[in-house]
């Protein structure tokens, strides 16, 4: 969970312990360590930014068409780790380090 105030208030640990819930809070400014946080970016890039919704129907539409479509055009995870791993791999042969230029000696 993250820091937000309504997750630490006393309902909510008092709700914890009597369900034998363990609460284990990310660390703060660690947004990296909540996987929710990945989909938040591109959601937000997709249907709101640069955008003018009439309404909020409308924005909601938006919204519910992204999550649609990522859901339909979703790959499973161990392809994305082959696909990674790839990369690394090439990027490892030209040399490139951190989005630099290949080193001189490199392929």
């Amino acid at each position: 969970m993250d820091n937000l105030s309504s997750h630490t208030g006393q309902y909510i640990r008092h709700w914890a312990k009597e369900n034998k819930v363990e609460l284990c809070f990310t660390p703060t400014h660690a947004s990296w360590a909540n996987p929710i946080e990945a989909h938040f970016g591109p959601l937000r890039q997709f249907t709101l930014v640069n955008s003018n919704h009439r309404s909020h129907p409308a924005q909601n539409r938006a919204l519910h068409a992204h999550l649609r479509w990522r859901n339909t055009h979703a790959r499973h995870p161990d392809v994305l780790a082959a696909q990674r791993r790839e990369r690394a791999r090439i990027r490892s042969e030209k040399g490139i380090r951190r989005g630099r230029r290949p080193l001189a000696g490199a392929a």
